[in-house]
């Protein structure tokens, strides 16, 4: 269930500095990251295409790769340009390339046709680099499970009042309260207005609140897997219109599948108060690796729990709404790019052959 025509977050800026050789499989594929001298990222297929050592076991040379197996040398476009003792090389001895950007903070990977590939389907992620929005950088979370779980769980926030309720909940008005869903030209948008209910464990930690406070969550979830999210909390006393004592986030989320049953799980969470004190986006970054802790043991239970038992199916309810439509979105997705597959090839370095995608 892998949609591969698309953008997914390969990792963070800092993981990626210097001569590093990053190793990271996405979408069951072993994929080489680093960066060109001049900081241009570079993904390539991790396996020589000699003897399938690991690349990212190997040595960066200006901006080429050397296997440290048997010394071959990898161009950033994939060609082989050395081969020791050997003056020609084959034109089939290659690596296949991905096509990779950098936007604000996040690196971005394209897994399909690379013909394919383009930019401006990106997901606005504009918090992660915006003067008026300051987080803490680098949530990151490795999951045992399904991506689509964790999928079903970002589409149904009524779990916030019982995983989350000594972290992000607080209260079962959330789970009472019916969410809007909107229907976007690649996901859906989701709304969820929760008024004259009690602050978020977390937020007495950040202001100080009244007892009685209106919260709100509007959400984009996107194709592949991306959640961009404005929220709010504030008196219950004040107008809609009026955000001049509200705390407000902005946060951006991004699951990667690994393999079948395991996921990248990218986050942050930015804030628009009190954007110089640095102990506001600490104190959420750690709300938020505790919470997303309890997410990510639950889920993690779930799938062990259908893996040992995976005759007996989920049984729906009227709270499924978003997560049913987004998953017949995906399967709409990957149905669309196997019928087309027989037509497709991955481009190829120059002078070596194309290859049908995986």
């Amino acid at each position: 269930m892998f949609i591969r025509n698309c953008w997914y977050v390969a990792a963070w800026e800092h993981e990626l500095l210097g001569d590093t050789l990053m190793a990271r499989t996405i979408l069951g594929e072993s994929v080489l990251l680093y960066r060109k001298a001049d900081g241009t990222p570079v993904a390539l297929d991790n396996r020589c295409a000699h003897r399938q050592a690991p690349l990212s076991l190997g040595r960066k040379v200006g901006d080429t790769v050397r296997c440290m197996y048997h010394g071959l040398r990898f161009g950033a476009d994939g060609r082989c340009v050395e081969v020791p003792g050997q003056e020609r090389i084959a034109p089939g001895l290659c690596q296949r390339s991905y096509p990779i950007v950098q936007r604000d903070r996040w690196l971005w990977i394209w897994m399909g046709d690379p013909a394919r590939a383009d930019e401006s389907l990106l997901p606005d992620t504009f918090s992660l680099k915006h003067p008026d929005w300051a987080y803490k950088p680098g949530g990151y979370l490795h999951y045992q499970a399904d991506y689509l779980l964790i999928c079903d769980n970002l589409l149904d926030f009524s779990h916030l009042s019982y995983v989350h309720e000594k972290t992000l909940g607080g209260s079962t008005g959330i789970a009472e309260v019916k969410p809007r869903i909107e229907k976007l030209p690649h996901g859906l948008r989701i709304t969820r207005d929760v008024r004259n209910t009690v602050p978020a464990p977390f937020h007495t930690r950040l202001a100080s609140l009244p007892s009685v406070v209106n919260r709100q969550f509007v959400y984009d979830f996107t194709l592949p897997a991306v959640l961009l999210m404005h929220s709010h909390v504030k008196p219950a006393d004040t107008a809609d219109d009026d955000m001049a004592g509200a705390l407000q986030f902005h946060s951006c989320q991004a699951l990667t599948p690994e393999t079948e049953t395991s996921t990248h799980y990218f986050f942050m969470q930015a804030h628009k108060f009190r954007q110089d004190d640095a102990t506001i986006g600490e104190s959420l970054y750690q709300s938020l690796l505790v919470a997303f802790g309890e997410d990510k043991q639950m889920i993690e239970a779930q799938q062990a729990q259908m893996r040992a038992s995976p005759e007996r199916p989920m049984q729906p309810i009227p709270a499924d709404a978003a997560l049913g439509q987004f998953r017949w979105l995906v399967k709409q997705r990957v149905d669309a790019e196997r019928a087309a597959a027989p037509a497709q090839t991955v481009a190829a370095p120059t002078g070596a052959p194309a290859r049908q995608p995986a």
